[in-house]
């Protein structure tokens, strides 16, 4: 499932032919994705100006100026393609004939700027759904979403106070959408590499002993805490500036790959030799609650 690099990369790649665009015309060409549209999902999209182009975790959220925002979710296959009618070639050096499948371009964006946008979901574990912006912090979807990563309230202090308490492993919590919202296996399997902390680590080692201690507010942050945060930043914009990381399905925009699979430290790489300077130690996988765990059992403590 695409993670907050791809979604981000994705953001950007529509942002300059939706936001301050009019949706001239949205179409719905099935009932459903994931869940089924809204009975005025169209109605509500006919005409209206998309003012912003955000991101919320793994969530694309398109306001509008009716004062609703169109949350969208890639699920696991789903891609956007953008169509300049006066260009009618998708741009990008690779090309994903996935994304010119017609049977799989469920929703599609008739924007004024004069390009369509077009999502494409061959599994259909996408999904669409329009909220008002005054009930966003209600919505289900996005409640108890913890800070976003790269911004400015993520800190060391704040994982640490996080953690404080938790029983579970590092890896564990960091996937935990409520401590920190957009990290997936990938990420988090290369930050922790890259801060030299153990997937297996008890998530409450990034406080003081103070901070692990009931009615404490949190204590001061580990010199862990501080490695990660560092990491956890490096990863995801390093991520970020290759377009995302290409395994299955994510293309960007204009149909390029992710490049940051080329930059995997760790993910992906059982059996090869460390690559920190003067470790020596081998990559090791093993599965931990449910995913995949790259790591190497010598640096990594």
């Amino acid at each position: 499932m695409p993670e907050l690099p791809e979604v981000e990369t994705v953001r950007r790649g529509l942002q300059p032919v939706m936001e301050g665009a009019r949706i001239v015309k949205a179409e719905a060409r099935r009932k459903d994705l994931r869940f089924p549209f809204q009975k005025d999902f169209v109605a509500r999209l006919d005409g209206q100006t998309v003012t912003g182009l955000g991101r919320r975790a793994k969530y694309l959220l398109a306001d509008l100026a009716s004062g609703d925002v169109l949350l969208m979710h890639l699920g696991m296959s789903g891609s956007f393609r953008v169509i300049n009618h006066e260009d009618k070639k998708t741009p990008g050096k690779f090309h994903h004939p996935r994304s010119e499948d017609r049977a799989h371009d469920h929703v599609v964006f008739h924007m004024s700027s004069g390009a369509a946008v077009v999502f494409n979901d061959p599994r259909r574990f996408g999904y669409m759904k329009i909220i008002a912006r005054k009930a966003l912090e209600e919505e289900p979807l996005l409640r108890g979403l913890g800070p976003e990563p790269l911004g400015s309230e993520f800190d060391a202090a704040m994982l640490a106070r996080s953690c404080a308490n938790r029983k579970t492993s590092l890896k564990a919590a960091l996937l935990d959408q409520r401590v920190v919202a957009g990290l997936g296996n990938i990420y988090v399997c290369e930050a922790l590499y890259r801060a030299h902390l153990s997937p297996l680590r008890l998530a409450a080692t990034l406080a003081t002993k103070a901070g692990q201690r009931k009615g404490v507010a949190g204590g001061e942050p580990t010199d862990h805490a501080r490695r990660l945060v560092t990491a956890i930043h490096a990863v995801l914009n390093q991520a970020i500036k290759a377009g995302g990381s290409s395994l299955r399905d994510h293309r960007q925009t204009t149909g390029e790959l992710g490049y940051f699979q080329h930059s995997f430290q760790v993910y992906d790489r059982e059996g090869e030799k460390c690559q920190t300077a003067g470790c020596g130690g081998i990559v090791k996988r093993f599965t931990q609650n449910g995913r995949s765990t790259f790591w190497c059992p010598k640096c990594q403590k």
